[in-house]
């Protein structure tokens, strides 16, 4: 059973911020079916989520790629570490801690690593791939003590199943994305990574994403150190575990038949729920409701992104009604709702469309949940 602090949270907020929120670009959404014959081909390489913006520069005829070219020439993505490190200079933690607990929530999860391989704290842990690719400054430290100063529970998101420096294919479809899982000295360096942030944040929420590259054994033999340092922490529901036929999915035949059966067990419209691997607390839909009994948190963007995107019109942000409903009616259904926020990576601050979304979430805090307010 999921412990009742995340049960009675009804929201949290997510946050999105790496390397690719310097450039923040991506597409607009498109609906699969509306796609160019190229995007048809390799969704992920043609998609609104910004925070993919490196993969898609591995696909030369993406928009993503002809933005890079007019914008930067051939400027490395590696570039953006840089400019993400001079943001940080002006950086209020505790500003958004504020504004997170105004709007009603009662968790934060930051994204300590996402599948660019850019680590949020001075990891103790070496890439042997891309040496120093990780922040001087312990922003999951700092992001970590701001929230719990709020009365927050506090959440950290890895990506363990995609890192780019270990296993830089191109990924266009799921088969791709799950045979571009990392083997090699992969699993032991996201073992350590993971438990080295257990160790040094204690977080209440551990929220892995894609899939692990390691056994159901080994992944029960991380969440029970986990929950041995956090008895009262909860995980999500994407610790897949690594199966060896995924390397053979890039296989043609393989290939196309993985990405017919995706598309049949996809959720309708534009998102989708994770398939269960053997260790949760919680499901995860994200973009999409869910049907099941289990304990559930649907995520989303305020947009159609997780990363900062620059390029995303007013029409692209979920207006008032839809967001305020989205928020009630998942409460009433004994669910929580992940919305996400993606700070600009130059200057380190939340856009003005995704604040006005937490505005209209404080001025109704009161209303959105079955009993009122929610306590920090």
């Amino acid at each position: 059973m999921v412990a009742s602090w995340w049960s009675r949270a009804r929201l949290g907020i997510f946050v999105h911020w790496t390397p690719a929120s310097v450039p923040g670009w991506a597409p607009p959404y498109l609906p699969a079916a509306e796609l160019p014959a190229a995007g048809r081909r390799a969704p992920l390489g043609w998609t609104s989520y910004a925070e993919w913006y490196e993969n898609a520069l591995r696909f030369p005829g993406s928009p993503v790629a002809a933005h890079h070219r007019a914008t930067y020439g051939n400027r490395p993505y590696t570039d953006f570490g840089r400019d993400f490190e001079d943001g940080l200079t002006g950086w209020d933690p505790a500003a958004w801690a504020r504004s997170f607990r105004e709007a009603g929530a009662g968790y934060a999860v930051l994204v300590t690593k996402h599948h660019d391989g850019f680590c949020l704290w001075p990891s103790e842990t070496e890439n042997p791939h891309r040496s120093g690719w990780h922040t001087t400054r312990d922003v999951v430290g700092e992001f970590a003590e701001a929230v719990r100063a709020e009365g927050l529970r506090f959440g950290v998101y890895y990506s363990g199943g995609l890192d780019w420096t270990f296993d830089d294919r191109p990924i266009g479809t799921a088969a791709d994305m799950f045979s571009a899982v990392p083997r090699g000295r992969y699993p032991a360096y996201a073992d350590a990574q993971l438990r080295e942030l257990i160790r040094r944040y204690r977080p209440d929420i551990l929220w892995n994403d894609i899939a692990w590259p390691a056994s159901a054994d080994e992944i029960r033999s991380l969440v029970d150190f986990y929950r041995f340092t956090v008895p009262h922490g909860v995980v999500n529901d994407r610790l897949l575990p690594y199966a060896p036929h995924w390397r053979g999915l890039g296989l043609p035949g393989a290939k196309a038949l993985y990405n017919w059966w995706d598309r049949r067990t996809v959720a309708q419209g534009e998102g989708f729920v994770p398939r269960t691997p053997p260790v949760f607390d919680f499901r995860t839909p994200e973009y999409a409701r869910y049907e099941g009994s289990d304990p559930y948190e649907i995520t989303r963007g305020v947009d159609h992104s997780f990363g900062y995107n620059r390029n995303s019109g007013p029409g692209a942000f979920i207006d008032r009604a839809t967001l305020t409903s989205l928020v009630r009616d998942t409460a009433a259904d004994g669910g929580n709702v992940l919305l996400n926020v993606g700070p600009r990576g130059e200057d380190a601050t939340i856009p003005a469309e995704q604040r006005l979304r937490l505005e209209w979430l404080a001025e109704e805090a009161g209303a959105l949940t079955p009993d009122g307010p929610t306590p920090g």
